[in-house]
């Protein structure tokens, strides 16, 4: 389970870089504020990156997530306790999961419709958050204290 507690961490530690980088204004995968929106952010009619408050928020919760499966198999000290531990992997899991679930939804589709995002979504974004997700659980069962 380390090597999956490792392997969650890296790529939510890339995933939080990149939200910080969209907050201090860079614009890859796109060329431009407008065309980073569209295949990054997605909803109808957005044509501007959030805020840099809203980006790093997001990197904020995203730092915590990075942290939580190495508290989990215990590689630092925690002030929680393992069963809770184990009980919020088992919910960022969830959080996850939902995500990954509804970028395959109709209901997504019509919320998010914008390309190249649409597309990047089914192909990339909900898969990794699927992935994601099933790695929390995995993680939360294996690991949470007899």
């Amino acid at each position: 389970m380390t090597v999956l507690a490792f392997a969650l961490s890296f790529v939510l530690l890339v995933i939080t870089a990149l939200h910080v980088y969209w907050g201090i204004g860079g614009v890859w995968p796109g060329r431009d504020r407008t065309s980073c929106a569209h295949a990054v952010v997605g909803f109808r009619s957005v044509d501007e990156m959030p805020t840099p408050f809203a980006s790093f928020a997001v990197a904020a919760c995203l730092c915590l997530a990075t942290l939580w499966p190495l508290a989990l198999i215990g590689l630092f000290a925690s002030p929680f306790a393992p069963e809770g531990l184990a009980a919020t992997a088992l919910l960022i899991g969830l959080v996850f999961l939902g995500r990954g679930i509804a970028g395959f939804t109709p209901w997504w589709r019509r919320l998010a419709p914008e390309q190249p995002f649409a597309r990047l979504d089914v192909r990339y974004y909900s898969p990794l958050c699927l992935l994601i997700g099933l790695g929390y659980i995995l993680l939360a069962i294996t690991e949470f204290p007899a």
